[in-house]
């Protein structure tokens, strides 16, 4: 049994021989308190020279790769390698975790960088893209991350005399990153004529922008900004690997073995070169340097530490040494002295000193070593090689004894036998041969019988047997010394043997994971006197199990810091530690052993080894020494909530399913019907797989959850509100500490969290993105500001929040086993503890990364499975109820003592203010005192002491408890049957709540005549239900059998019941009793009707696919309908009694006449004009409609029909109730669609009054009434419903622009450097004229430079002036609008053209330039709020959202010093469409072209993404934010207007409800404009304008212009809104209307421009005036009192623009564009003097010498000369 568990003893790693030099460099720093850190391996190490001791770091799980000092040279920041690898920020003190940054690169951490005030860090990855991360690491948080070079970047490092600027630099590069929001740009170094382009490894950034580098070939580069000035060469004559800057100066180390040191301005004070010292030797290479004060740090290539005191540089100090690169593997440790042997493949063998922590003898071979061993006397040191020969020297001077070559292949093992006469070794090509010692190695004899290679050998005490192990993971026995195969199994089972390295073996059985069957374990040592084994494998991890070990999967300690495999493992001659040497990362470990009788002292020594777990996991097996499981918690464990299709999954489902059908449906489909559901009540309540997740409220109501509904129920009252934000099921429930607000996380691919309030239910928050299939456990923080979560994901992922924001904090791995709880310390809001399966754990964070420790059990009990958790009355104390009934009272992180509490296990657990109360499996709620010692009282929950106002009946007493709760003078208990009661303080209980327990939940009937309605359910009860206001059960009774149907006769009398077994009952309605019952059938009964009428007829449908006919006042069969294929899902009589409509499980739709139950076929036509008493069939034409368009993932289980025969219900699988107009003809009906199952809806039935509606969840156990609203009624609050999912494709209307603009395709102007093809044809090479489609786009692409441009500089020429831009004419209206704002009072304009922003002074035409964006812009807003005034935001096109510097940004700027304030890199692929600033100012609205067309929320100053969600499949227009609102916007585009809520971070949508009005239907919707009272403009494509309040549509104005409204604009100070369209002018019609607040009453404005048809794009109202941008490219300037037009800018409306000339002897020119115009421009006046319209595209233009007449060439052939 006891080898079962884990061994009690305990292994502290005490020295690390090594540090990491290959490839590394910049690793080795001297801290604040003059210890040196470095790392090896995977383990970080402080080294204290002067007390010759190391601390270690071991928060990493690979190899550690680069490192970073803090500038207070206190915290260390670690980056390592793998998978999804992460950095940590740690204290070099204490070493502990401060902080952990992960989730961003992949592959690796290359480099790190603190900045001048270290707050924050910068990181390379080793991916394909060499990923620049910056981090604000206090916070775990990532601020930008941008592509940082196509190949390896070696080092980076903040600018520290500039903020916000980094250097970088790598294989042949060195790039000039700035950080502006979140956007990292980086600027290439130009090498120019200085230097040769090439590598650079390192460098240092001084004043003035200079930053100094070292180059591959041993040059210093120096630059100044990002240009090459000088270049200091031959600092040192091979590359040069590290540059380290201090107060003095600089020291730089290469590959050349020097130390030089230079000056602050670089000029060199002194060299060391390290090859020429006592310790020196050829091919020393440096890697790394740190210059502090006197002291200079130097590690090398080949694992060496140096310190060198500057005044005897020729005397350095060699302080740490380890091997070189190469495999490690040889290791053995002296018989008799406290010393181990290494060999490496680095060809040198060490002897270390396990006292002095110190290299005593080095001696270097011809040959890599494989093995070593020593012999018995300690005298004689054999080395096995990898050429197949052996090696003996002498262990006091290192000289040869014998070398010897038998063997061709590697030397695997060798032996010494313990009487030392015998030398085993064992070979890779499968034998071992033994040597005689005193006869100078002759050889004796060899055994043969392996097929693999030889991996271990172990002697016999005696010396007169061998065990071999080989790669086919056999054991052979030899006979010694001849070599005779032992096969005869009694003669070795005597034999005790003299040490235990073999892997396998019985008595090594247990160090084998038990399914396994691969040979990843490399070492085993036995400890014969302690009892214990240790195991080195091939995934870095010691493991420390008992010996013997003898069954399969037994438990184990186990230590981690070797990162990839460690290849030997042996303990010392005393066992007093055990040595292990690392495969490749060439370091040796030596662990003290702590046996069990010190193991209580060393508790108290050493608190930062956190103990219990030096990061020991229990193994995986389970512990058998543990009590089984308590049967609920089994079945709880088992249940899995992974679902074939989540909610989630269902747009994109649609969106594959419509593309199939495209063309299917051409019908007019039905409308929704009018009336409509809200949810009334829900009988149930969450108990058999949930705990603690029911609380009083501030006002005292009782909130819970069941199914996919949070409840609030009002007990005074006996009323339910609902919270329906979650789809699917709700798992878990937290109470604010305010008792306000109420957090719950559900069920989905992607599972979210909603916080809401209790008071108006609505939510707060909601948090996604970090837990896959389900959320289990939430807690807030005692502050409130704080979540924890706990995912169901297989590693039970812990997240913490700041859920006000939506921000992620920290995640962690929680447990291989499920965590039933997470609780948060409330004093210390950075700790938290999770219990669940077989552990408890407690945890703190750090950074991004939580630390979690395991609770230590010590002697006092087992790890137990927790069931819940609190916190007592310091943060120290915890307590934690177990799965037997006992609550563990836990210290920090030790197990003080345990209290038995509750015979089965204790499920929930409430603190109070001076004691605590538990409940358990045993239906007893127990109150103690505050230190657990006395149970103060208890009470049962029993019927007897149930309260005369109780909502129902108890089922059973002592039901098992799992939710407990105090408030208001009682006691809240919610049980495992989901019951919810309420206990009074003196001992009555209320039950208030109640549904059917575990267990799915069909049968439904609704009473002829009563609002009440029978259910029956897998859970074996019948239970009657009272739906008037009273909601209670009314009756319950137990079945022998589950049951899945029932019905009540038509009187209302009987009762009739279908069960599980075939068989069926009739009861009496009112008692519940027998009357009769039958047992014709071996399956499921189905369904069970009595027929209409006088209710003479019984049919009963069961699963054997018949439906038996009973005439009920004999009690006889009378007929059996045969004839189906498949089970029998639904029957329906008609209104005569006569017939039957029959549904199958096959989906076939049959008819039998009653009572013989003769099939009958019924034209289709036919059944409609039938009179069906009932009607709950699914299949058939009159309801082809309610089948969804994903009809084959999902089924509908049921349906109902009004008595009215006007609406049908019906209810599905994903959980879905619907309501259809009947009949529903044609495919996928209309529908109103409710969610708050969570998955299928087993039943619907509407009551015999058609005022209510009941359904029943199948898997959530729930009834659930919704009461019936009729049309009329509906008017006073908005619906829940969602509109039907497909759009009929027959709304919306055309017009040409709309059209051009939505299919648009944006040519991007990319920077890379790869060669492009120009794109445009010179016109005499075009072939025909391209049609309008096929257009080539111009690209203004730069062609690519030389590879090296050379500046000339030799020749005296005049120097190129700079051009500066002055004048710009044009403007973007083609295809953008809202971009033209008045600013300053309407002074000055602010529009954009290209990629220019433009600021224009209306007075004097003067023009300013925002000229940062690298391609087009196309749109433009501007900041209103007065604390950001001028503030711009212009969003430009990109190519992929890669966050490169040619990816879509919006950059933010002052319009007035053309400062950019921030860059907003966005994952918008193609380019950015739409930016809205909220009200405050401090928000960003941003809309993407990318085929999601994602909406995206910043907080701009910081650069900081908020929220982010796909907006529509459909183009969006435009998206802008409520102008008195930093929460709610709204987006207009193709077909769809959405109303969206920003949610801590998550956008929730609503789409706009059309179908309020009668023939309204969705448009084309292309602006927006707000009005008091959430009132909401959009202008349609139509000309109308919707009015909507909320997101219903209230009314329309109908042609409020003739064409599409385009533009409209809201004016904040009087509320007036300006809209602008496209329409002809006409003497009372215009183009830019003036509205009132309400778009009642207009007034018109003509503009002047001579057009045909004026097409507004823009529209902006400033004082008095309108602003107003065209299609046509004018901008236009209304005056409001007296129309008068003033045009400001003029612009060609389509490119290209072929065609410029200047005039000969003036400043003006001529240009001709496609657009069929040619434009005179005057540059003096800045302004256009004519235009002519010439009819056809042009492509030249030319004037006469004396500027008197004008050639145009065209595009069609022709040519015009004008005379001027």
């Amino acid at each position: 049994m006891a080898a079962r568990s884990a061994p009690n003893c305990h292994l502290r790693l005490e020295w690390v021989y090594g540090y990491r030099g290959h490839q590394c460099r910049n690793n080795l720093y001297y801290t604040a308190a003059k210890e040196i850190v470095y790392f090896v391996a995977g383990v970080g190490v402080v080294y204290s020279p002067r007390e010759h001791r190391q601390k270690f770091y071991r928060g990493h799980s690979d190899d550690i790769i680069s490192l970073a000092l803090h500038p207070e040279r206190v915290l260390v920041a670690t980056g390592q390698v793998g998978k999804e690898p992460y950095i940590c920020v740690w204290d070099s003190y204490t070493v502990q975790t401060i902080s952990i940054l992960k989730d961003a690169h992949t592959h690796g951490i290359a480099c790190l960088a603190f900045d001048l005030d270290g707050q924050r860090l910068v990181s390379v990855g080793l991916d394909s893209k060499n990923a620049v991360c910056v981090w604000d690491w206090k916070r775990g948080k990532m601020l930008s991350m941008a592509p940082g070079h196509t190949d390896r970047i070696f080092d980076i490092s903040w600018d520290l005399y500039q903020p916000n600027k980094l250097v970088s630099c790598g294989v042949k590069h060195i790039k000039f990153w700035s950080l502006c929001g979140n956007a990292l740009t980086p600027k290439r170094g130009v090498f120019g004529k200085t230097g040769d382009l090439q590598t650079i490894l390192c460098l240092a950034c001084a004043r003035d922008e200079l930053t100094y580098s070292g180059a591959l070939n041993g040059d210093i580069y120096v630059w100044k900004g990002i240009n090459l000035i000088r270049t200091i060469q031959g600092a040192h004559t091979a590359g040069i690997f590290s540059m380290n800057a201090c107060e003095e100066g600089f020291a730089t180390g290469g590959r050349d073995g020097c130390i030089r040191l230079w000056d602050l301005t670089f000029k060199p004070i002194t060299v060391i070169d390290l090859r020429e010292t006592d310790q020196g030797y050829k091919g020393l290479s440096v890697r790394s340097v740190c210059w502090r004060g006197d002291h200079i740090l130097v590690g090398t290539q080949d694992s060496e530490i140096f310190e060198i005191v500057v005044h005897e540089r020729n005397k350095p100090f060699l302080i740490m040494q380890g091997h070189c690169e190469g495999e490690l593997w040889a290791l053995a440790v002296h018989p008799t002295k406290p010393l181990a042997v290494t060999g490496s493949d680095d060809r040198s063998v060490r002897i270390w000193s396990l006292i002095d922590h110190a290299l005593i003898a080095r001696c270097n071979m011809e040959e890599p070593i494989r093995c070593a061993a020593v012999n018995v006397d300690g005298i004689h040191l054999a080395l096995g090689m990898k050429d197949g020969s052996f090696t003996v020297l002498r262990v006091r001077d290192m000289t040869e004894v014998v070398h010897i070559k038998d063997r061709k292949e590697a030397i695997h093992e060798l032996k010494y036998s313990p009487d030392g006469t015998y030398l085993a070794v064992g070979c890779n090509d499968s034998s071992v041969d033994i040597y005689g010692v005193a006869q100078r190695y002759k050889k004796f004899g060899e055994c043969v019988g392996s097929l693999s290679f030889i991996t271990h050998l172990d002697w016999s005490s005696d010396s007169r047997y061998l065990q071999t192990n080989d790669g086919n993971g056999k054991r052979l026995f030899y006979r010694m010394p001849g070599g005779k195969e032992v096969t005869n199994k009694e003669e070795i089972k005597g034999v005790h043997w003299a040490s235990w390295t073999c892997v396998s073996g019985l008595e090594v059985n247990g160090i084998w994971p038990k399914y396994s069957d691969i040979n990843d374990i490399n070492s085993v040592d036995g400890n014969y006197i302690g009892q214990v084994l240790v195991t080195a494998d091939d995934y870095g991890i010691i493991k420390l199990f008992r010996y013997p070990c003898l069954r399969k999967g037994a438990k184990f300690k186990k230590y981690i810091g070797h990162s990839a495999h460690v290849t030997n493992i042996r303990w010392s001659h005393d066992y007093q530690w055990v040595i292990s040497i690392g495969g490749a990362d060439h370091s040796v470990f030596q662990w003290k052993f702590i046996p069990e009788r010190k193991l209580k002292d060393a508790l108290h020594i050493a608190p930062q080894e956190s103990l219990a777990d030096s990061n020991s996991d229990e193994s995986d097996s389970d512990l058998s020494d543990v009590p089984e499981l308590d049967s609920e918690i089994e079945q709880e464990t088992q249940l899995t909530y992974r679902r074939q299709v989540y909610k989630e999954d269902l747009p994109q489902l649609k969106e594959q399913y419509k593309e199939r059908q495209k063309g299917g449906t051409s019908k007019r489909r039905e409308r929704a019907p009018g009336n409509s559901l809200r949810l009334h009540f829900v009988h149930g309540y969450r108990g058999y797989d949930c705990r603690s997740n029911l609380f009083y409220t501030q006002i005292g109501e009782i909130v819970y959850h069941v199914a996919a509904v949070g409840v609030i129920y009002n007990r005074q009252q006996n009323t339910q509100r609902f919270y329906l934000g979650h789809d699917d099921d709700i798992l878990c429930l937290a109470l604010h500490p305010l008792k306000d607000y109420v957090a719950t996380g559900q069920v989905g691919r992607d599972p979210s969290i909603h916080i809401w309030d209790t008071e108006t239910v609505k939510p707060l928050s909601v948090l996604k993105g970090c837990h896959q299939y389900g959320v289990c456990a939430v807690d807030f923080s005692a502050d409130g500001k704080r979540l924890a979560s706990v995912g169901i994901d297989d590693s039970h992922t812990i997240v913490l929040w700041d859920w006000k924001k939506g921000e992620k904090l920290s995640v962690a791995r929680g447990s291989k086993d499920k965590i039933f709880v997470v609780k948060m310390n409330p004093y210390v809001p950075d700790k938290l503890i999770t219990a669940g399966i077989k552990h408890v754990k407690f945890w703190r964070r750090a950074g991004g990364g939580l630390i979690g420790r395991k609770g230590y059990v010590g002697t006092l009990g087992k790890n137990d499975t927790m069931m819940c958790a609190v916190y007592g009355w310091t943060e120290e104390m915890a307590f934690s109820g177990t799965s037997t009934g006992d609550v563990c009272i836990w210290r920090d992180v030790f197990l003080v003592k345990t209290v038995k509490a509750h015979d089965g296990p204790v499920f929930s657990m409430h603190a109070l203010e001076k004691g605590f109360v538990t409940g358990g499996k045993d239906g007893v709620v127990a109150l103690w005192d505050d230190s657990f010692e006395r149970c103060l009282k208890t009470y049962a929950i029993k019927r007897a002491a149930l309260a005369p106002g109780s909502k129902g009946l108890l089922l059973e007493d002592n039901p098992s408890i799992r939710a407990i709760s105090l408030g208001h003078g009682h006691i809240l208990v919610g049980t495992k049957n989901g019951e919810i009661l309420e206990v009074d303080k003196s001992g009555p209980i209320t039950l208030l709540v109640q549904g059917h327990m575990e267990g799915e939940v069909w049968g439904l009937a609704t009473h002829p005549y009563l609002p009440i309605c029978a259910t029956v359910s897998d859970d074996k009860t019948l239970r009657i239900w009272d739906l008037s206001p009273s909601h209670c059960m009314l009756a319950v009774r137990k079945l022998k059998k589950g049951g899945r149907c029932c019905c009540f006769s038509p009187d209302g009398k009987a009762l009739a019941v279908g069960l599980n077994d075939g068989s069926f009952l009739m009861a009496n309605a009112d008692t519940l009793e027998d009357l009769v019952s039958f047992h014709h059938r071996k399956d499921i009964i189905s369904d069970i009707r009595f027929s209409p009428g006088s209710g003479k007829y019984l049919a009963v449908a069961s699963h054997d696919s018949f439906i038996d006919i009973y005439n009920v006042m004999s009690s006889k069969r009378v007929g059996i309908c045969k004839g189906a294929t498949s089970y029998i899902t639904h029957v329906d009589w008609d209104i005569r009694g006569k017939l039957l409509q029959v549904n199958t499980g096959a989906k076939e739709q049959l008819f039998f006449e009653a009572p013989r139950g003769k099939k009958q076929t019924i034209p289709s036509v036919e059944v409609e004009k039938i009179c069906w008493a009932s009607w709950t069939s699914v299949l058939g034409l009159c309801c082809e409609g309610i089948w969804p368009v994903i009809g084959e993932v999902t089924d509908i289980t049921a349906s109902c029909l009004t008595s009215d025969k006007m609406v049908l219900a019906t209810g599905d699988d994903l959980g879905f109730v619907k309501l259809f107009r009947y009949p529903a003809k044609g495919k996928f009906g209309k529908f109103k669609r409710y969610v708050a199952h969570s998955t299928h809806v087993t039943n619907v039935r509407w009551t015999y009054d058609d005022s209510m509606l009941v359904t029943l969840g199948g898997a959530d156990m729930s009834l659930m009434v919704w009461t019936n609203e009729m049309e009329g009624y509906r008017e006073k609050r908005p619906c829940d419903s969602e509109e039907s999912d497909t759009d009929s494709e027959e709304d919306g209307g055309y017009d040409s622009d709309v059209t051009r603009e939505n299919e648009i395709s944006y040519t991007i102007r990319a920077l890379s450097t790869n060669i492009r093809p120009m794109f445009g044809v010179k016109p005499h090479l075009q072939q025909k004229e391209p049609s309008v489609d096929e257009r080539p786009p111009v690209s203004r692409a730069p062609p690519r430079p030389e590879k090296l441009q050379t500046n000339n500089v030799g020749k005296k020429k005049r120097p190129i002036e700079d051009l500066v831009l002055e004048l710009v004419f044009g403007y973007r209206g083609r295809d953008c609008r809202n971009n033209v704002h008045y600013l300053n009072d309407g002074d000055d304009i602010i529009y954009h053209t290209a990629s220019i922003g433009i600021l224009h002074n209306v007075a004097t035409g003067t023009q300013s330039f925002y000229q940062e964006h690298n391609d087009d812009i196309l749109c433009l807003t501007v900041n209103q709020h007065p604390k950001f005034i001028n503030v711009v935001a212009t969003g430009q096109v990109g190519d992929l959202a890669d966050m490169s510097a040619t990816a879509p940004s919006i950059h933010i700027w002052d319009a007035m010093n053309k400062q950019t304030l921030s860059i907003l890199r966005c994952y918008h692929s193609k380019g950015v469409c739409s930016v809205s600033f909220s009200a405050t100012g401090k928000l960003l609205l941003s809309v993407g072209l990318d085929p999601e067309h994602t909406i995206t929320i910043w907080r701009w100053q910081e650069g900081a993404k908020i929220a982010s969600r796909a907006g529509h499949n459909r183009r969006i227009f435009v998206a802008e934010f409520r102008p008195d609102s930093d929460s709610q916007f709204v987006s207009v585009g193709v077909k769809h207007v959405k109303f969206w809520t920003l949610a801590g971070r998550a956008l929730l949508s609503k789409k706009g409800l059309v179908s309020t009005l009668e023939d309204a239907r969705m448009q084309t919707m292309l602006a927006v404009a707000f009005g008091a009272n959430n009132l909401t403009f959009t202008g349609t494509i139509s000309g109308d304008v919707c009015v909507w309040k909320d997101h219903i549509l209230c009314r329309t104005v109908a042609r409020a212009h003739n064409g599409p409204v385009f533009a409209m604009f809201t004016t904040l100070r009087d509320g007036l809104i300006v809209t602008g369209g496209k329409e002809r002018p006409s003497r009372e019609g215009g183009a830019v209307k003036l509205w009132d607040q309400e778009l009642r009453r207009c007034r018109a404005f003509r503009l002047d421009t001579g057009q045909a048809t004026d097409c507004v794009r823009s529209v902006c109202r400033g004082k008095g005036k309108i602003l107003v941008g065209t299609r046509s490219a004018e901008i236009i300037e209304v005056g409001e009192k007296n129309a008068a037009c003033n045009i400001l800018v003029n612009g060609h409306v389509d490119g290209p623009i072929w065609g410029l000339v200047t005039h000969p002897s003036r400043d003006f020119f001529l240009s001709a564009a496609e657009d069929g115009t040619v434009r005179l421009w005057d540059i003096a006046d800045k302004k256009m003097l004519n235009k002519v319209n010439l009819g056809h595209a042009a492509r030249t233009v030319c004037y006469s010498p004396e500027g008197d007449m004008v050639a145009i060439g065209m595009k069609n052939g022709e040519f015009i000369i004008l005379l001027i």
